[in-house]
């Protein structure tokens, strides 16, 4: 089994976030404080339906337990169950692990989240860091990393797994928990949104291919972020010299997930193409997001786009208020046009730390430009440690 960065405290009860296939389940059942919990699933549709006929079971289960532990899978197909957790909480010093693959429904039936009585924790497909010696880059790259495929061995079965993935998220995340009213037009949204993965969002296109508004574009967008499949990457915040465009960017949190939305799995992902480049690009910001969440560094993350098109691929800034300018390349090569956009922005980021993150194997410095590795790169920016 592989060993997850996610370090899970005992002091307090707590949620923990992921996709669907994240790996939720198996992290618990390797946590030696869960050993002797109760566990309900609430993806077992005889569970489901008990307890929402009766949402007061819960207190029925809790009897007994003496400040135990309780896990309930899937906590967002019950919202109300949040309300005999909060008293069993306070009153009966219980302690619950809740996970839950998506945290709209529960933020509409339960706002508050228990108001701070529980931790939150998001868990991610799996990482480098994770996978060490298991880790293939172009595999990554074109499959994703999702828990399942490791024990995939041939393409056809991975095709299927990914496929059916996207046919289960749209089933059982969007049409049984009714987040969207038509799921038509969301089904026709998803490969489009999987297209436009990394590049700056225009709802109104958007909207015109689709069919919907562009307030309803802005909604199955938030929807994705919200069923944990993506996350926004928003557009640096403090003023420079050159006015900025505004519009924020997509990125789904994994490739395979992203390419068998956009039906590219039987398409060969080939170095030296712009669509090796951008997965290797996604790849690697999202790689930063997680470890940003597992290491508990506090890194904010933006990109730049200038109104005369001077871009940066990541600005992350950091909890001390330094910042560090990167451009992503999957280049083994870097040569001087790489270079031109951290260049052109010296001035405007004087105090600003410049690093090229690429396929390099020899580490270098050009202009106080920092040419590395992107294992490197995790190092420099202690992604690597908590």
């Amino acid at each position: 089994m592989v060993k997850r960065s996610i370090k899970i405290s005992s002091a307090s009860s707590f949620f923990l976030f992921g996709p669907r296939g994240s790996g939720k389940s198996t992290l618990l059942k390797s946590l030696s404080f869960l050993k002797s919990a109760v566990v309900i699933n609430l993806l077992r549709p005889q569970t489901e339906s008990q307890f929402r006929l009766d949402p007061g079971a819960l207190e029925k289960v809790a009897n007994g337990l003496n400040g135990g532990w309780i896990v309930i899978d899937e906590i967002q197909k019950i919202p109300k169950l949040l309300d005999s957790v909060h008293y069993l909480i306070e009153e009966k010093k219980i302690k619950f692990a809740l996970t839950g693959s998506s945290s709209r429904k529960l933020k509409r039936g339960a706002s508050n989240l228990l108001a701070g009585r529980a931790f939150q924790y998001k868990l991610y497909p799996l990482i480098e860091a994770e996978l060490r010696a298991q880790f293939q880059l172009n595999d990554v790259l074109h499959w994703g990393s999702l828990p399942k495929l490791l024990v995939l061995k041939n393409k056809k079965d991975k095709i299927l797994f990914l496929q059916s993935y996207v046919h289960t998220y749209l089933k059982e995340e969007i049409l049984i928990e009714q987040l969207v009213r038509n799921i038509d037009p969301f089904s026709l949204f998803l490969p489009i949104a999987a297209q436009m993965n990394g590049q700056l969002l225009n709802y109104t296109n958007i909207s015109r291919d689709t069919g919907v508004s562009y307030k309803t574009v802005e909604t199955y967008f938030q929807i994705l972020e919200e069923t944990l499949l993506g996350y926004f990457l928003l557009p640096y915040d403090r003023s420079v010299r050159k006015v900025q465009k505004q519009s924020p960017k997509f990125y789904f949190i994994d490739q395979g997930i992203k390419r068998a939305l956009a039906n590219q799995l039987h398409n060969v992902l080939s170095d030296k193409t712009t669509e090796y480049g951008d997965a290797f690009e996604s790849w690697f910001i999202s790689e930063c997001v997680a470890r940003n969440e597992y290491f508990q560094k506090g890194y904010q993350f933006f990109f730049l786009r200038t109104k005369d098109d001077v871009e940066v691929d990541l600005i992350i800034r950091k909890s001390n208020g330094s910042e560090i300018l990167i451009e992503i390349k999957s280049a083994e090569v870097i040569i001087d046009k790489h270079l031109k956009n951290l260049r052109s922005l010296k001035n405007d980021f004087a105090n600003a730390k410049m690093m090229c993150v690429c396929r390099t194997r020899v580490d270098q410095k050009v202009d106080m430009i920092e040419i590395v590795s992107w294992k490197t790169a995790f190092a420099l920016l202690k992604l690597d440690h908590f």
